[in-house]
């Protein structure tokens, strides 16, 4: 089975962790079938705030942070080299917040003159399980023009917005991925998004061109992981069908086959918590996202630990079964009846 897992962010490095148990055919518990033959992950690089700003500014390079996350995910030991990766400094004229991981990116980039060799060397230091393949080389920035009419740049503005968002751009708009990205969905037997940021993680990977056409052409199982809560001036307000919509809309074509929505109810103090923030659980509009050409399934992958996430090899479980079984009978999901 070939897997393509694009993303960003938190949630991509969450999933990650789930699907690499299907990698290694030596290392993985039997009750684990089948192995997964190639794991790509498609990283967005338009982070400008942190660390990974501080060094995009410095040294006019790509923002290494969510790579980082994703090469720490995927990484063959995570408690040795990989936790010098994440190692973050607390201290220090000019190292304050900088993270480990992301020098030695920033390093690696400047001996090679390419971001993306650095990232195929990280990868060797680590054994990760796959490959991570940045979505663009290109030095790419957003905007975002709100409800109101104004317009932001920046992805660290953007993110704080409290005005709605009603498009998302990406300049230079006629940045192109890697080669290897395009044949990896070519090839791909499954590809997923999400979960992540809808306007900062997720929906700039489809603003590359070339990626949402070659989604769309491609013969894998397309699942969108939906977020478990909205995400304050972001999608306040967004049910799990505008989320879907957004995605579409900016694709400028249909990309997926099934959305994998929370079936599970949150408790309610993280609820009340997630409330303080101006944010709540994503509203399951089932009709809504059928209406799509999309099949909803409910599924409990809630976990809670102080913020509310998606367990991470249960999710992978799940999309390995969808795929392989198309009824996944280890997690018995919930599908919504199907439209009259």
């Amino acid at each position: 089975m070939k897997v393509v897992a694009i993303g960003g962010g938190t949630g991509l490095s969450a999933l990650l962790r789930g699907l690499k148990l299907y990698v290694d055919e030596a290392a993985r518990p039997a009750t684990l079938q089948p192995a997964i033959s190639r794991l790509t992950a498609v990283v967005t690089v338009t982070d400008e705030g942190g660390s990974s700003g501080r060094l995009r500014r410095d040294f006019r390079i790509l923002p290494p942070g969510d790579i980082r996350n994703c090469l720490v995910a995927l990484a063959e030991d995570e408690t040795l080299i990989a936790q010098l990766f994440k190692y973050r400094f607390a201290g220090g004229r000019g190292l304050k917040g900088h993270s480990l991981g992301n020098l030695l990116l920033a390093a690696l980039t400047h001996l090679t003159q390419d971001f993306a060799q650095a990232v195929r060397l990280s990868s060797k230091i680590l054994a990760i399980r796959g490959e991570i393949l940045p979505s663009t080389l290109a030095d790419v920035r957003l905007q975002a023009r709100l409800r109101d009419g104004r317009v932001l740049a920046g992805e660290s503005r953007i993110s704080k917005t409290r005005v709605p968002i009603r498009r998302l751009r990406i300049v230079p708009s006629r940045c192109r991925p890697l080669p290897e990205t395009l044949v990896a969905i070519e090839e791909a037997d499954l590809i997923t998004l999400g979960p992540g940021s809808l306007y900062t993680s997720l929906i700039p990977n489809l603003l590359v061109g070339g990626i949402p056409q070659a989604i769309a052409g491609s013969k894998a199982l397309k699942v969108y992981v939906g977020n478990l809560v909205t995400q304050p001036g972001e999608t306040s307000g967004y049910t799990a069908a505008d989320h879907l919509r957004a995605l579409h809309q900016h694709a400028r074509r249909k990309l997926f086959d099934l959305m994998i929505l929370n079936g599970a109810d949150l408790s309610p103090a993280l609820r009340k918590r997630y409330a303080a923030q101006h944010a709540e659980p994503v509203l399951n509009d089932i009709e809504e996202v059928w209406a799509q050409g999309v099949e909803p399934i409910l599924v409990d992958l809630l976990v809670e630990d102080r913020v509310a996430r998606h367990d991470s090899v249960r999710l992978a479980q799940l999309l390995i079964d969808l795929v392989t079984h198309r009824t996944p009978p280890s997690q018995q999901p919930v599908r919504a009846p199907a439209r009259r």
